[in-house]
């Protein structure tokens, strides 16, 4: 499989203050992505993350690494035209409609005039937006902003499309929508470079990710790879049980309700806690037994820096 994106020692540094100090952003960051995977590139604010993407995109040039997008320089012509690119904050000239403001960045892309219609055609319909197509933006949600903006990215039918934290600000169905678009695009053969700190999303859709703190990839790789499937604890929802009789077998959380939630460390008292609950007449509401997620993984890593 070829190699999509690759990174060698990236460093980069910014000058800050009155008397300007130089501060370091990038210490040596390395990382490759394959051709057609979606990647994710985690980490706290500040971490580096976007710092990171301007690099790629050419937009800041690093004090130090080197930059590779399908086996081509990131600043030549060939590398450039391979890139689809969504801001973390883009703007918008909101009193153009989704159409329009989608003709007009095909004349940046010096796309040929035959081909608009039936490309912006499909991308709104890729994005679900074909039923707005004469609605101004600035009618838009948040959501809708988004994925108009994702619309933008892939007029040039780029192969690697560069997202900078796309999730934020969105409310559940929101990120679902834009969730869906990203694995559309991997199923087409795009590869997908996702940068974000919401860290459920990213466990859901990506196929690696790398984490960044401190301008430092700290782990890399699977999520199969980096977390662990030990069993942490066996959450246990009951009802019919009085807090103080369960409270020597486990971690008990009170709920609105009249259920409770219990936390069993130890596989031994699992046993005791049904026997309990049969003896009461209660009931088990659920089982489940609790792996490490990556919401684990990344606070561990990042509390240790």
């Amino acid at each position: 499989m070829a190699t999509a994106l690759k990174i060698e020692d990236l460093h980069k540094s910014f000058s800050t203050g009155f008397i300007p100090k130089k501060k370091k952003i990038l210490k040596g960051i390395s990382l490759a992505v394959e051709e057609g995977e979606i990647f994710g590139y985690l980490g706290p604010n500040g971490a580096g993350k976007t710092t990171t993407i301007k690099c790629i995109l050419g937009l800041i040039f690093p004090k130090k690494g080197k930059i590779e997008i399908f086996g081509h320089s990131s600043y030549s012509l060939q590398a450039k035209e391979q890139i689809g690119y969504l801001p973390e904050n883009p703007y918008f000239y909101d009193y153009l409609t989704a159409s329009e403001f989608l003709h007009f960045y095909s004349q940046l892309s010096l796309m040929k005039k035959k081909d608009k219609e039936d490309k912006i055609s499909s991308l709104l319909s890729l994005v679900s937006l074909e039923q707005s197509a004469s609605l101004p933006l600035r009618k838009f949600s948040r959501g809708m902003l988004q994925r108009i903006g994702l619309a933008q990215a892939l007029l040039n039918e780029p192969s690697l499309v560069l997202l900078d934290e796309p999730l934020g600000g969105l409310d559940p169905l929101g990120r679902k929508e834009i969730r869906d678009i990203i694995v559309k695009l991997k199923a087409e053969g795009k590869t997908v470079f996702l940068s974000s700190h919401i860290l459920q999303d990213i466990e859901m859709i990506c196929d690696r990710v790398a984490i960044i703190v401190n301008g430092q990839i700290v782990s890399q790789g699977t999520l199969q790879d980096l977390i662990s499937e030990k069993i942490l604890f066996t959450e246990i929802i009951l009802s019919g049980v009085e807090e103080k009789e369960v409270e020597d077998l486990g971690e008990c959380i009170s709920t609105h309700t009249e259920r409770l939630l219990l936390k069993v460390f130890e596989d031994e008292k699992i046993e005791k806690v049904l026997q309990l609950v049969q003896s009461k007449k209660g009931k088990i509401h659920s089982l489940i037994p609790r792996t490490e997620t990556l919401e684990d993984l990344f606070v561990g890593i990042v509390k240790q820096q």
